[in-house]
């Protein structure tokens, strides 16, 4: 199923590529097909085209904890904690804070 999903927003995004909810979508396709890198490229796009998108930031700091680059994840999962203190976002601050500890 996931190499479907893939394919349809590779097709969507090359249709619009300036949307960002297709990259993101694509991107969580590519991570749950364990294609980390290309998957690491879409979340970082879109965590660059909305600098107040807390979701991008948290799945791009699981991904870098994955791939064992712990200081970038750090730096990653900060700025998502931050973004969901100041956006009242409660239990995505509790789950941030508890992978922060676990770091």
């Amino acid at each position: 199923m996931t190499p479907a999903k893939i394919d349809r927003f590779q097709k969507l995004l090359a249709q619009n590529p300036t949307n960002t909810l297709f990259r993101f979508s694509l991107a969580q396709a590519l991570d749950q097909a364990d294609q980390s890198s290309a998957a690491l490229e879409h979340y970082r796009v879109c965590a660059a085209d909305q600098s107040d998108w807390m979701v991008p930031r948290i799945a791009l700091g699981k991904l870098y904890l994955k791939l064992g680059q712990r200081d970038t994840a750090r730096r990653t999962l900060q700025e998502a904690l931050q973004l969901a203190i100041d956006q009242s976002h409660e239990e995505p601050e509790a789950e941030l804070r508890m992978l922060l500890a676990s770091l």
